[in-house]
């Protein structure tokens, strides 16, 4: 029997990065919905969860995806209301690769060092990546600070990880160059989670710092995020800290992508969400 993995994506044009992936982790067939909301959504779930016999329907899956967190968290909430017993299938949010990226830049900064007890700082953290990511730091016990432009969305994104992860976050304005190598410079981990090629620390504002002894960055268009490192790094000594770079830590999300999609087809009831995924990235790293 075929192996079916819908994507429903909040975003109009369903993600092709999210599509390839789901080839390659073993989808036999990638059927894909744009602008997928709450709303629209229980006719696409109705089909997949009553055309299949009970035994069969494993081998039937849902995938969320799109460039907005919460939209794909409400979406992943509605497509769960629509399930009753006997009657489900198994789903996965990765919504703008959230919890995948995040999972695999934790996982790997966290085989390098322990992070719990440790000052951690996600520069520019408030897109899904970086919300993800300071959770999960801080669900293994980091003390974690978010960083943005404006005050205000940092407080946004500690709010919705306090009510999604019940964790304490610590918002952080940072506007330039200064700001932000006075945020980190207590800290002992650093992940840089801006925008595709814009850099938010240059190398004289870490390399001398004694307090700092992991970095990570995840922005593989040029410039990093973080001057001085490089995309390659895997778990690289540079100055007395060992990096992790997009490419170097982005084996691992590929990797942890593609086994999230093989193992949604080995039952039907599974619910593949940032907990889940983080685990198994630890697993592998």
């Amino acid at each position: 029997m075929k192996k079916l993995l819908f994507q429903f994506d909040t975003d109009t044009h369903p993600s092709a990065f999210d599509t390839v992936v789901a080839y390659d982790g073993g989808a036999d067939h990638v059927i894909s919905h744009g602008n997928i909301t709450p709303d629209n959504v229980g006719g696409l779930v109705d089909g997949t969860i009553f055309t299949r016999a009970p035994k069969d329907k494993k081998n039937t899956a849902i995938f969320i995806g799109g460039s907005n967190i919460e939209a794909g968290q409400n979406l992943l909430a509605a497509v769960q209301k629509h399930f009753f017993p006997g009657f489900q299938v198994s789903v996965m949010l990765d919504s703008n690769g959230s919890n995948t990226t995040a999972a695999a830049a934790v996982a790997k900064l966290g085989s390098s060092a322990s992070l719990a007890g440790k000052k951690a700082v996600v520069l520019a953290g408030t897109g899904p990546v970086g919300q993800r990511a300071a959770a999960m730091m801080a669900l293994e016990g980091a003390q974690v600070s978010i960083t943005s432009r404006h005050i205000f969305n940092a407080e946004k994104a500690c709010f919705a990880m306090k009510e999604r992860f019940g964790v304490e976050l610590t918002p952080v304005e940072a506007a330039d160059y200064d700001s932000r190598a006075a945020a980190i410079q207590d800290a002992n981990i650093v992940l840089a989670t801006g925008a595709a090629g814009v850099q938010l620390l240059k190398p004289e504002h870490w390399q001398n710092n004694p307090h700092l002894q992991l970095l990570a960055d995840a922005n593989a268009t040029p410039p990093v995020g973080i001057g001085g490192t490089d995309v390659l790094d895997r778990g690289e000594e540079r100055h007395g800290k060992i990096i992790w770079g997009a490419i170097g830590f982005g084996a691992l999300k590929l990797a942890l992508h593609r086994a999230c999609i093989a193992k949604l087809f080995e039952s039907n009831k599974q619910v593949f969400d940032a907990e889940i995924i983080f685990a198994l990235a630890k697993a592998m790293a």
